[in-house]
């Protein structure tokens, strides 16, 4: 039987793409940090590179799916020129306040549930970065390696956590 796929989680804004305090809603707003080498030696260890990320701006009306999909291809296109896959990329479009409850928003982990199902992930050997409390939660609910870091931070410096 073929062996399992391990992947890196990562979240998106403070982990991807700069923390901005609030939604980021616009393209020209959304400032990708440079973690083009630690993600690059992730992926060359075989890691899979997957985001999981709450955008509950769309529930509140604040941006479109359209503008999120802009933002979210040009991350894909900035870390093709580095030679970095972004295998994909899940996001939860809901805010309770605003659609309810639903089992993909974080701290919830149907998020990376959905990223094990479909591309044959082991979780045992996985890891999700994520700087919130809640990317933490879902990490251990979905039985991957939580590595909570600060926003913003270089992920050069929690490389070394991650086998």
């Amino acid at each position: 039987m073929p062996e399992k796929y391990k992947a890196v989680f990562l979240d998106r804004d403070g982990v991807l793409n700069q923390e901005m305090g609030d939604y980021v809603c616009r393209l020209e707003d959304f400032h990708i940090l440079d973690n083009f080498d630690p993600l690059k030696t992730l992926q060359d260890r075989g890691y899979l590179l997957v985001v999981a990320t709450n955008q509950g701006g769309l529930a509140k009306g604040w941006y479109s799916e359209n503008e999120l999909a802009k933002m979210h291809s040009h991350l894909k296109v900035e870390y093709q020129k580095h030679g970095i896959v972004i295998t994909d990329i899940f996001y939860c479009p809901h805010h309770p306040d605003f659609t309810g409850d639903c089992d993909c928003r974080k701290p919830k982990p149907g998020l990376l549930l959905q990223g094990i199902e479909k591309y044959d992930i082991d979780p045992a050997r996985s890891y999700f970065i994520g700087d919130r409390e809640r990317d933490m939660e879902a990490a251990a609910a979905a039985g991957v390696q939580g590595i909570l870091i600060d926003s913003n931070q270089p992920l050069s410096e929690v490389l070394d956590l991650i086998d």
